[in-house]
């Protein structure tokens, strides 16, 4: 319980917290930020002013709806490009808005798209059409009040009451919980549910109209008229209300206000911005074009949760940081030139610039007296460029080009006359030291205790940028260009009895850009590599680890300014930062609450003077800075906003948009042909600080992202699915937000929808059935095949066996015909044979004729043996006997003739027989019996064959004609 408790009160605290702890200075101006009409992409006039549940904010603007979410513009149009008079948001995800004869309510379609309902068509139809701007609307529990000129349309529950009377109104307005409006020539009226009550004593308020009014102290309201001034309504009576903004406000008239953390009133102007006062009365605040605003008239005014004051400018928009611990004063006008030093001294503030030394009344603490204005005047004789403004002992010396110089009020007196005072340093109680162009100048305190130019160093005469003595006595002195000198001075100190020259060889890491610091009562020396300490024992100089690892980048600082204590400011290349040493071994470094002085100081000449405990004036180009050190631990007590996850975007192909606001959409899904997408975000804070993000996608990562300042990352190729995108935000790198989570579904491909999916069951279903009937044919036509294959190896095997049988009959045939022919080869040799046999018979006869004799033992006649030589002759001779051979031979060797008179032609009837007896493989004697000539008779006609035939000589006759 008691735990609970504490929270409780915690919460409670730190809720109210800014609004009690504020306190508006009425030095300089706070920082203004600028957001011109090139910034935000919409109209010049802005209306109206609002902040949703997210602390997003929406402005009515001339060309329609204007969002800004810390980062990101977003622009809305009306129906019919209408332009915005009014906006309000009831925090529960509607902005109302209102224009000429229309209004509604933007709000979030579920898929991250802000969409515009109208609520036109539910005004009673007797009050139809609408025909006057909407300038004013209020959201009030569960109803809205929309206002114009001739009536007040109510809404509530889904139906709108009008409330109308015969005169016409000027303003609706919401204070607290109680709403008053003006109804002209009549006075201020209250609205109590849809009925008016005048407020007696109204008519005190004039005829110039009533602006604004805003709760102020114990159930009492501040009414704003516009040309009349300020009264207090106490619910009983109106009275004019005494301050020191009257004359203003009556001059520049009043046009609309703001209440400040209920301790200050903002009220802007039609001609000369805003003023602020407090509940006293008093201006605290003066804040027009010439000190930062972008415009003069402000139609609109709105403050936030953090107590930033939102300003709607004829031409921009304007947040104005009032609780800012800096403030500022710039020479817009140029009068003064490059400020190089400022100080406060005796209730007057000095710039030393390049065009002397000027000054103007510092009353800050006059709470009589309206907000601190400046009159800066140039001090007579001190023309010039101004370099140093030291404090010494209630003397308030001027280095300056010339010399110099001891300040009195407004006016100097030259003190030295040698030239470039660069930096005076304490050295004894009764003794300074000042770096010169020409070397080192000594002053002592004379009885009235002005300081008074002593003498000049001799044997030393380089230019002294710093000068530092060390807990040894010894003076180190940087050179304004170039190295560092460590010097030893005479026992009268008068004269430089040595001096030593360091560079690199003695272990810096170059000879420029070496200054010389007090840090914590040790002697430091920067250098563009970090900071060195010098080692007596071996004359060197080492790095100062311990002190660099923790300044981090600003480690390589060139100056060092004492603050307050322990507290040291480090400027590194135009970069501010305080450090903070009072524990011992720890450091801390505050930069970001400075990061607006980036780049804003003149370098090598930035100076921070303390004014205060807790207060600091610092020099910039142009003007001066007020720092109010405990103001700026304030935003420590703030509570840090939810991170905004704004635009989904399709970066595929082409940049489209997918959602708007991310955080309130629900259930995102994203095609698969779009996987490619850029997340955008942001931070709802709007005071100025250092923002960086860490984003983590479940699903795609596999850890938190490093911290970076850039508000958008890009996811590729993503795979379907579901992923959770996380983020979070740290500022200044110290307070870190609430993780902010969004849910999206990457969908599967077309191919791996749902729809995909019942196609590929139905399809599946089709082929089995497909498949299914082709099976069936497939297996009907197997069957047919196999069929078929039967009766095709039935047949052929039929026709194989008929093949085989007529093979076997061919073989017998052959065989026969092998046989007829062996039959007819062995009878034409037979025949032959027998030829042969009887020829050679027919010879023996025809032999032994020649030796046969009579009965008387006497020869045969001779005509007797002619005779029958004749038959034996025409026996050995008859053609019968070669017809029937060759009738014999051609049936044994078919075609044998033909061939051979094919191929030769001209061979003769004898030629034929010798081949044919040839072919038969006779030998020369029995060819010559068949051919009935000798031997000697057969070579010749083989010869001569042999030419007929062509036949090489290594043929053989008879092979040849076997062959043929």
């Amino acid at each position: 319980m008691r735990k609970t408790l504490c929270i409780i009160i915690v919460l409670v605290f730190i809720s109210v917290w800014p609004a009690w702890s504020l306190d508006i200075k009425s030095v300089g101006v706070p920082y203004i930020q600028n957001y011109t009409k090139a910034t935000y992409q919409f109209g010049n006039q802005n209306w109206s002013v609002t902040r949703d549940e997210h602390d997003i904010m929406y402005f009515g603007n001339a060309e329609g709806l204007l969002s800004f979410d810390g980062k990101y513009w977003q622009q809305y149009h009306m129906p019919n490009g209408l332009i915005v008079r009014s906006v309000s948001a009831d925090g529960k995800g509607r902005v109302y808005a209102g224009g000429y004869g229309e209004f509604g309510y933007w709000h979030n379609d579920g898929k991250g798209i802000l969409k515009y309902t109208s609520l036109i068509n539910l005004v009673p139809k007797n009050f139809l059409p609408v025909t006057e701007e909407i300038w004013k609307i209020y959201c009030d529990n569960n109803r809205v009040l929309f206002q114009s000129f001739g009536a007040i349309y109510i809404y509530s529950a889904g139906k709108i009451e009008v409330v109308k009377t015969r005169e016409p109104y000027l303003f609706l307005f919401k204070s607290g919980n109680r709403f008053f409006v003006e109804q002209l020539t009549k006075g201020l009226f209250e609205l109590k549910g849809s009925k008016t009550e005048y407020i007696e004593g109204s008519n005190i308020l004039g005829a110039s109209g009533v602006l604004s009014i805003l709760p102020f102290q114990q159930g009492k309201y501040l009414i704003g008229t516009a040309k009349n001034g300020l009264f207090i309504y106490d619910g009983k009576t109106v009275k004019p209300w005494a301050n020191q903004a009257n004359d203003f406000l009556t001059t520049y008239q009043l046009n609309n206000g703001a209440a400040i953390a209920g301790r200050y009133f903002a009220y802007g102007t039609i001609l000369n911005g805003i003023v602020i006062i407090d509940t006293t009365g008093r201006v605290v605040q003066h804040i027009n074009k010439a000190s930062g605003m972008q415009n003069n008239t402000v139609l609109s005014l709105y403050t936030d949760a953090s107590q930033n004051l939102w300003a709607g400018l004829d031409n921009g928009i304007d947040r104005i940081e009032v609780n800012s611990p800096l403030y500022f004063y710039f020479d817009k006008t140029g009068k003064f030139g490059t400020v190089y030093s400022s100080i406060i001294f005796d209730k007057k503030i000095y710039l030393g610039t390049n065009q002397g030394l000027f000054y103007s009344d510092w009353l800050p603490d006059s709470h009589n007296s309206p907000f601190q204005t400046f009159d800066f005047k140039l001090i007579p004789g001190s023309q010039g460029q101004v370099w140093d403004l030291s404090l010494q002992d209630n003397r308030l010396l001027c280095g300056h080009n010339d010399g110099t110089y001891q300040v009195n009020g407004a006016s100097i007196k030259k003190i030295s006359d040698i030239t470039g005072g660069w930096n005076i340093k304490k050295m004894a109680p009764d003794m300074l030291m000042q770096g010169t162009y020409t070397g080192l100048v000594i002053y002592r305190k004379d009885a009235a205790g002005n300081w008074q130019y002593s003498h000049k160093l001799a044997g030393f005469s380089e230019p002294s940028r710093y000068v530092e003595r060390d807990a040894k006595g010894q003076i180190w002195v940087s050179h304004a260009y170039k190295g560092i000198y460590k010097l030893t001075l005479s026992a009268d100190q008068r004269t430089v009895v040595s001096h030593v020259y360091y560079d690199q060889k003695h272990g810096l890491p170059g000879s420029y850009n070496i200054n010389v610091f007090d840090l914590d009562n040790r002697t430091v020396f920067s250098s563009d590599s970090g900071f060195y300490v010098y080692d007596d024992i071996t004359d060197r100089f080492y790095k100062y680890q311990q002190l660099n690892s923790k300044l981090g980048t600003f480690a390589t600082s060139s100056k060092i300014i004492k603050a307050i204590g322990k507290k040291y400011w480090f400027i590194n290349q135009g970069r501010v930062g305080l450090a903070d040493m009072s524990v011992t071994g720890k450091l801390t470094i505050d930069t970001n609450r400075f990061s607006i002085l980036n780049g804003q100081m003149v370098q090598h000449y930035e100076t921070i003077n303390r004014i205060n405990n807790s207060t600091y004036l610092i020099s910039v180009d142009d003007g001066f800075v007020i720092l109010n050190d405990a103001d700026a631990q304030l935003p420590n007590m703030v509570k840090i906003p939810n991170v905004l996850i704004r635009r989904i975007e399709n970066v595929t192909d082409k940049v489209s948009l997918i959602s708007e606001a991310a955080e309130d959409s629900n259930n995102i899904e994203i095609p698969y042909a779009e996987n490619n997408i850029r997340i955008s975000y942001s931070l709802p804070y709007y005071t100025q600080a250092k923002i960086r993000f860490q984003y983590y996608l479940e699903g795609y990562s596999h850890q938190w992202s490093e911290w970076a300042p850039q508000s958008q990352k890009e996811f590729t190729n993503l795979n379907q699915g579901t992923y959770n995108f996380k983020v979070r935000a740290k500022i200044n790198d110290q307070y870190q937000s609430a993780v902010s989570t969004i849910t999206f579904t990457v969908l599967p491909p077309w191919y791996a929808g749902k729809l995909a999916m019942v196609f590929y069951v139905l399809l599946a279903v089709l082929l089995f059935y497909v498949i299914r009937y082709y099976y069936g044919l497939k297996l009907k036509k197997h069957q047919q095949q196999i069929q078929q294959k039967l009766q095709k190896e039935k047949e052929e095997f039929l026709k194989q066996e008929a093949i085989a049988n007529e093979q076997h009959i061919v073989n017998i045939k052959n065989e026969q015909l092998q046989a007829d022919l062996a039959s007819k080869s062995r009878e034409l040799a037979n025949s032959a044979m027998n030829i042969v046999y009887k020829n050679e018979l027919l010879q023996k006869i025809s032999d032994e004729l020649t030796h046969l004799k009579g009965g008387d033992g006497k020869k045969l006649a001779d005509e007797q043996l002619r005779r029958i030589q004749k038959v034996i002759d025409e026996g050995m001779s008859d053609d019968r006997d070669w017809n029937i051979f060759e009738t014999s031979f051609n049936e044994a060797h078919e075609n044998f003739f033909k061939k051979l008179k094919a191929g030769h032609p001209d061979l003769v009837p004898n030629d034929l027989k010798l081949c044919a007896y040839l072919r038969m493989n006779m030998n020369s004697k029995e060819i010559a019996s068949l051919l009935n000539i000798s031997l000697r008779g057969v070579e010749i006609r083989r010869y001569r064959l042999r030419k007929k035939l062509n036949l090489e000589h290594d043929k053989n006759l008879t092979e040849f004609l076997i062959e043929l």
